[in-house]
């Protein structure tokens, strides 16, 4: 194979990165979509393919010959069944993250992969981003020395209007926010100190969102609109507010990782701003980032060496493509796995634990912040 052969699924807010995987001149090409929007099927025709197959039955889409690789990128409850019947179908996939909603919906996309034969890879595009791999080549580096502690505080500025006017607002889609936002977070964690997650304890609530309103209500049609602060006339508009949004908009997990690091992530979803702030503090010193500004920092403490004189800090360089230069380069990355089986920066099993810790965290919110212990054998057998 000397050109990768993909079909979408879900032409929703995430395919843009589809462009990234249209290349026709290159080593792969986007030949088929499938959406249950007819209308957004017909605009990703005219902003990736014009001649692109497009199908409202997903499985139309999985069992075409001239598909090598299905890209999932459909809601969230539903990467279980789709990345579940497209390698059934004999397609390679990448599946957008969250894995899946559940751990056992993890486990069963991971086996299936392995029973099948087919590469399976995770959408953790953070991964790719250079502040982050700045910061995880400091750590490996040595010189803030040995990891001791991590410390992350996610402000999700615009929650409201990303999770809470649409299907994200409800338990029954996401299990969680720590999920679907919360992924990226707890698997930078991981990545960055090479240890996965034993034990958590969390609290959290749906402190701002939620409420008394018809679920049926939606933004245009709203006699509250005009004064709403949360009111939204763009494409998502059901109201934030409605009875059934039950996904909490404010959480605070500990955690303990493999080797004794201790951790903690902090995301609300009711702040003024975005931002997503990481400090990783070993015995010689700490690193933080400034996403905001670009920065990158390393500071030092007294460790008899030359270190402690010198405290540095990295400007971070833009980057072009989207989600700051990442998504370019997570594709890419997909395509060398089909093509030459290169091993990307990101794992099926990394996906799966990432899931993990995001569910016992919102065992733990539910059930009064009991510690939840965190198993990494999996918990079915095909």
């Amino acid at each position: 194979m000397e050109q990768v052969r993909i079909g979408i699924i879900g032409a929703g807010l995430r395919s843009g990165i589809a462009k990234y995987f249209h290349n026709p001149n290159g080593k792969s090409v986007v030949v088929g979509a499938a959406d249950i929007s007819f209308e957004k099927l017909k605009a990703f025709q005219e902003k990736i393919n014009e001649s692109a197959y497009i199908t409202t039955d997903y499985k139309e889409l999985i069992k075409r010959d001239d598909i090598d690789a299905i890209v999932v990128l459909s809601p969230d409850y539903l990467h279980e069944e789709h990345a579940i019947a497209a390698l059934e179908a004999g397609k390679h996939v990448y599946c957008e993250k969250p894995l899946a909603i559940t751990v056992e919906g993890c486990d069963r996309i991971i086996e299936t992969a392995k029973k099948c034969g087919k590469h399976l890879m995770v959408g953790f595009n953070m991964r790719y981003m250079s502040m982050y791999q700045t910061m995880k080549g400091i750590v490996d580096s040595g010189v803030i020395g040995e990891l001791k502690a991590v410390w992350v505080r996610h402000f999700v500025g615009l929650g409201g209007y990303y999770y809470y006017h649409d299907w994200h607002g409800t338990s029954q889609n996401t299990t969680s926010l720590l999920l679907q936002k919360g992924s990226h977070d707890l698997d930078v964690i991981h990545w960055i100190t090479g240890k996965y997650t034993k034990k958590v304890s969390a609290m959290g609530g749906l402190d701002y969102y939620g409420g008394d309103k018809p679920n049926h209500l939606t933004c245009p049609t709203c006699t509250e609109k005009d004064t709403c602060p949360e009111a939204s006339l763009h494409t998502l508009t059901q109201c934030a507010f409605r009875k059934e949004i039950d996904v909490e908009d404010n959480n605070m997990l500990i955690m303990e990782l493999e080797g004794g690091i201790k951790a903690s992530y902090l995301q609300c979803h009711f702040t003024p701003d975005y931002s997503r702030n990481y400090t990783f503090i070993g015995t010689k010193g700490r690193v933080e980032n400034d996403d905001v500004g670009g920065k990158v920092y390393v500071k030092t403490r007294k460790s008899g060496s030359w270190h402690e004189y010198s405290n540095v800090t990295y400007d971070m360089k833009k980057e072009q493509g989207s989600h700051g230069g990442a998504d370019p380069k997570i594709c890419k990355d997909f395509i060398e796995l089909v093509l030459n089986n290169k091993q990307p920066l990101t794992t099926p099993f990394a996906g799966r634990m990432s899931v993990a810790v995001g569910c016992a965290a919102t065992e733990s919110i539910r059930s009064g912040g009991k510690v939840v212990e965190i198993s990494k054998e999996s918990t079915i057998t095909i």
